[in-house]
């Protein structure tokens, strides 16, 4: 379950940052390999924040080692925290935007994706998304 304020009995076992790219109306979405945990989903570039990182540090880092892009601090958007409660653990979950005016070109990582797309936002609620992707893409594009 996604929360805008901070659940009962929440305890959070990490924090994870995400971004949404934009380009031309698009956002980049990722497909996680199979015996990945959620393994066949879709998602955002995102992550688990390293020890000592800020968010902004760990979605840069996040996005490079996703999709071989570099974004830049300054043109990130910082868009909301939610808080996340699975059946077997909580965290805090940081999303960002960036609207990039030129399509870059994606590498993703071979350990942990298979593919990639651009697709407009509601469009993007119809992949078999990561859980809580979904109501995610729905507080930032309001659909």
């Amino acid at each position: 379950m996604i929360y805008t304020v901070i659940p009962e009995n929440f305890t959070p076992k990490f924090i994870v940052v995400s971004c949404y790219l934009e380009h031309d109306g698009k956002i980049l979405m990722l497909h996680r390999l199979n015996h990945k945990s959620e393994g066949d989903t879709w998602g955002l570039p995102a992550g688990k924040m390293d020890d000592g990182e800020v968010e902004s540090e760990a979605v840069i880092r996040e996005v490079r080692e996703e999709t071989g892009h570099e974004i830049q601090q300054e043109k990130l958007e910082y868009l909301q925290r939610v808080y996340v409660k699975y059946p077997d653990y909580d965290f805090e979950f940081h999303m960002f935007r960036i609207k990039l005016e030129n399509l870059p070109e994606i590498t993703i990582s071979q350990s942990e994706h298979k593919g990639y797309c651009w697709i407009e936002p509601e469009k993007a609620t119809e992949l078999r998304l990561v859980s809580g992707m979904k109501e995610c893409i729905a507080m930032v594009y309001k659909n």
